[in-house]
């Protein structure tokens, strides 16, 4: 099973990139991983919130395969202890997923689209998180989740 990570936005600013690529690195050892940052539309600032999801929308559902295994980071989605997250992706991997793909969406959330189309609707938490922070909690959440799952001591420490 391949891990992708997708962000729609600019590429990881400094303040989170080391952070960002040392936990995809990490991932590596136990998955194949990679990000995909998908840049916002040309011209975002001249969009509605709603044609902005729409369009951004378009882009994503392009890009994914009709097997990708889609989990959309939305604010309304379920929210995973560590554990759940080790066992989810377990899960995943039994059932023979080939990508399993986490989508961070643009300022203004995903588009309904993309959410009907996403397998699995997750909740890092009830906070509002930059997306550039997000990135990394994403990262390091699915480093953690893989340490879970070799029982390494990553997690208690």
């Amino acid at each position: 099973m391949k891990i992708q990570l997708w962000s729609i936005g600019k590429d990881h600013e400094t303040y989170v990139k080391a952070g960002v690529e040392d936990f995809t690195k990490r991932i590596s050892r136990y998955y194949p991983v990679e990000w995909k940052i998908i840049p916002s539309p040309k011209n975002a600032g001249t969009l509605s919130q709603v044609d902005l999801k729409k369009k951004e929308g378009t882009i994503l559902l392009e890009g994914l395969t009709k097997d990708d295994y889609l989990v959309a980071l939305d604010e309304k989605g379920r929210q995973l202890s560590s554990e759940g997250l080790a066992s989810f992706i377990q899960a995943r991997a039994n059932e023979s997923v080939k990508n399993l793909v986490f989508l961070i969406g643009g300022a203004f959330g995903l588009d309904e689209a993309v959410l009907k189309r996403a397998n699995h609707q997750w909740s890092l938490s009830q906070l509002t998180l930059p997306h550039q922070l997000v990135r990394l909690v994403l990262a390091e959440q699915v480093y953690r989740a893989c340490t879970i799952l070799r029982n390494e001591k990553y997690h208690h420490l």
